[in-house]
């Protein structure tokens, strides 16, 4: 089964494990050379922040993409005037889980509910959420549901208009993994940040 073929990749990566600031971050290097680093709140367990980096066909590192969590601001465009950059009101579309939902929230699109539609495009994997006077159009898939190969079911999902909320309840495969990879976390040795060894030469 595809779920468990995930399972084990993610369990055969090396890990490293860092407490910090109320999370646990850890840090995942996959024998393909991709990179996984994500962050759980200490407290609750839930994931804040999941970010993926892969090696371009030359080996060059690249930039890391954010696939849970806020999106990385780039630090070079604020602090220089000259750039030109995106506007602050643009819709912002932001990947945020709890522990039973996938969830996503649109910031920055004030219009009423009965001008969004949402979609679920089986065949293609993805989701799609646009408004009927065409200022908005995402489509996007569920990088979690790819991974494991599970169907996308169009009665998992819902839309909350009060925090233009998109709501995809979780199969019960993907809860199973999740809780088993949080039990392995927790036995990882996290250091605390200052606990770090240096070598010296």
């Amino acid at each position: 089964m595809a779920v468990q073929s995930w399972i084990d990749i993610v369990k055969s990566s090396k890990k490293t494990a860092l407490i910090h600031d109320g999370k646990r971050k850890i840090h995942y290097h996959f024998k393909d050379g991709k990179e996984m680093a994500e962050e759980y709140d200490l407290k609750t367990d839930e994931l804040i922040v999941r970010k993926w980096r892969h090696k371009s066909t030359l080996g060059v590192q690249g930039c890391w993409q954010v696939e849970v969590g806020e999106p990385l601001v780039s630090t070079t465009a604020s602090l220089d005037s000259d750039v030109i950059k995106e506007n602050c009101c643009n819709p912002v579309f932001v990947r945020k889980d709890t522990k039973i939902n996938f969830q996503w929230r649109i910031r920055n699109l004030p219009y009423p509910k009965d001008v969004f539609s949402v979609l679920v495009e089986p065949p293609e994997r993805c989701i799609i959420i646009k408004t009927s006077n065409k200022k908005y159009y995402k489509k996007f898939s569920i990088p979690d549901l790819d991974r494991s190969q599970l169907p996308l079911d169009s009665s998992a999902l819902s839309f909350t208009h009060a925090n233009n909320t998109l709501i995809y309840k979780k199969p019960k495969e993907i809860l199973t993994f999740e809780q088993e990879l949080l039990k392995e976390l927790k036995k990882l040795k996290g250091t605390a940040e200052g606990d770090v060894d240096c070598k010296t030469q």
